[in-house]
């Protein structure tokens, strides 16, 4: 309808710049939004306020003159100036009424569009560290860049939904070790476990796997581990503590067995991941390996296109990245002295890649703890060519749970985290999905526990559930009866539909496809839980004040087609939120 609108705007404009009442080079931009209020019309445009300040008219003059050029269209029933200038639209009632044969006949399509064009969008997100489970804070950048995903598909994008798994690096080493330390412990050595390794029952199930694939082959003396290795923390460092432990691994297990150990306890955890995000009904399509970057001459595939652009210089045996070109406050390391390539040159290495592999815009989804590398990924991808343009980076505030009123504790490191396995036990799968992105994803989110699992009106997701199951009941009730649902007679009726409620349906309905465009432009998921509980609510305030099996026919297959599409749009917008649509409760 916003198109149709926009068109007949354009013509009137073009035929009254073709009769010299507007001058011939203006290009205006045509808006057309809805209004806030029914007294207003069902649309609006601001174009003769615009047009007013570049042809010094008054702008009420002007938007009565641009009405009178307005072709005539049976969709818009009469247009009125308001306020300074305001051009308001008033659609026809069987317009209105028309889009309850729309969603049916478009089904679970109605809201999807070609908008993207078949661009590719690269989407990656969570790609949390293979290093023990996700937890509730993995959660919230799951739930969002899944449903952010979806969004894009039904828009017309081709997306890739992508992990990066960190299995090159420093962390995996400290796993590898910290799994490899356990192992001993379970074998009887008088280990002392590193304040700086992972600890979790998780670690011990891995280093039981090692012991059952293994036996003792990997065992070594507590006192042959610890030999020339500094003090922890607190009388040393215990950073260095960690490293000279993850050397000594290395040194007494030898590369086949410490890799063994390395892979093992990768597999087992990333298997875990995989069968956590996919119960959350998370789908991810690739999961790239940073290894493989290393494997390929990825890295250094990205080092070469940077040097050739000439934005590196060699400093103290280190190869540098000349970041403050770019706006940073210090340039960055790319290859350490010892010749280990850093993190940072792994990203840039895996932008190079995302580019390379097809995708016209790269979507990071990061943590909020991660701000502060969010600048120096942009100066890095506009030195390797990529227009600031092709790169978006939303931030996923923290969530912080709550029972009972009281915050939830929960940290990684020490072990004593709330994972997302235990949260999705505790509450559902549905209503972690629906929480996790109820608000903006900038915003911090308090995740109310007990309020996600009551069954009461309260609950956003209960609610909306509740709307889809209520009208299936009025179904499975109308097949009780013996009657069925005359489809055709119910459209030849819709006339029949004139009450507030009915008409507040109308204007819910039509608003779906306009809202899933917005929603994706924006890259603001939490309109559509939004618009859905409003959508529940002038559900369920139509089904407490009408009967729809009544005894006339003609009204009863009218109602039933108007409910029928609002289940339909309820349940395609909790498909895109990767929420279940429930036909009873």
């Amino acid at each position: 309808m916003k198109d149709l609108l926009q068109d007949l705007v354009k013509r009137a404009l073009d035929a009254m710049q073709g009769d010299g009442v507007l001058p011939g080079d203006l290009s205006p931009n045509i808006q057309i939004e809805r209004t806030r209020s029914k007294e207003h019309g069902d649309f609006a445009t601001n174009v003769a306020l615009t047009l007013a300040k570049v042809t010094k008219r008054n702008p009420r003059e002007l938007a009565e003159a641009i009405i009178d050029a307005l072709p005539e269209d049976a969709a818009v029933e009469k247009v009125e100036v308001a306020g300074p200038g305001f051009i308001n639209f008033f659609l026809a009632g069987i317009e209105r009424r028309s889009v309850v044969e729309r969603v049916l006949e478009q089904g679970n399509q109605y809201g999807h569009s070609t908008q993207g064009g078949g661009q590719t969008v690269n989407v990656e997100f969570v790609s949390a560290n293979p290093t023990g489970p996700l937890h509730v804070g993995h959660g919230r950048g799951a739930a969002y860049g899944a449903t952010l995903a979806n969004l894009l598909d039904a828009t017309g994008y081709k997306v890739q939904r992508e992990y990066y798994v960190n299995d090159y690096g420093r962390q995996m080493n400290i796993l590898a070790t910290s799994v490899w330390l356990r192992y001993l412990e379970r074998n009887g050595e008088p280990v002392v476990f590193p304040s700086n390794g992972y600890r979790g029952d998780y670690i011990y199930d891995i280093a039981d796997t090692i012991t059952a694939r293994f036996g003792d082959e990997l065992q070594h003396p507590w006192d042959l581990v610890t030999e020339g290795v500094p003090a922890d923390a607190p009388d040393g460092d215990k950073e260095v503590h960690i490293d000279a432990l993850i050397g000594r691994a290395k040194t007494l297990l030898g590369d086949t067995d410490y890799m063994n150990v390395f892979d093992l306890a990768l597999n087992i955890i990333l298997d875990d991941i995989k069968d956590d995000l996919r119960e959350f009904r998370v789908e991810v399509n690739c999961w790239f390996s940073e290894r493989s970057l290393e494997e390929a001459d990825g890295i250094k595939h990205a080092i070469d296109r940077l040097r050739e652009a000439d934005q590196t210089y060699e400093k103290d045996g280190a190869l540098w990245f000349r970041a403050t070109d770019f706006g940073d406050d210090k340039d960055r390391v790319l290859v350490r002295a010892n010749g280990q390539s850093t993190y940072f040159a792994s990203d840039c290495a895996y932008m190079l890649n995302k580019r390379e592999r097809g995708a016209d815009t790269l979507i990071y989804v990061f943590g909020a703890d991660h701000h502060g590398y969010v600048t120096r990924l942009r100066f890095a991808g506009r030195a390797l060519g990529i227009n600031p343009d092709d790169m978006e980076i939303p931030l996923v505030q923290f969530a912080t749970l709550y029972r009972g009123g009281k915050k939830v504790q929960m940290s990684t490191r020490s072990g004593q985290f709330v994972t997302l396995r235990e949260l999705r036990n505790d509450v559902g799968n549905d209503a972690a999905r629906f929480f996790y992105i109820m608000r903006g994803h900038e915003q911090h989110l308090e995740f109310d526990l007990d309020l996600a699992k009551s069954q009461s009106n309260d609950n956003p997701v209960y609610y909306i559930q509740y709307a889809h199951a209520r009208i299936c009941s009025v179904f499975r009730e109308l097949a009780e009866k013996g009657w069925s649902r005359d489809a055709d007679a119910g459209m030849a009726n819709l006339e029949l539909l004139g009450e507030s409620h009915e008409e507040a349906l109308f204007t819910s309905l039509a608003r779906y496809p306009e809202l899933v465009l917005t929603a994706t432009h924006n890259r603001t998921p939490h309109m559509i839980a939004h618009y859905l509980r409003d959508l529940a609510n002038d559900l369920h305030t139509y089904y407490n004040a009408h009967k729809f099996l009544v005894d006339e026919a003609g009204l009863r297959d009218a109602r039933l087609n108007l409910i029928l599409a609002v289940k339909q749009v309820i349940a395609n917008g909790l498909d895109l939120l990767g929420v279940s649509a429930p036909e009873s409760m």
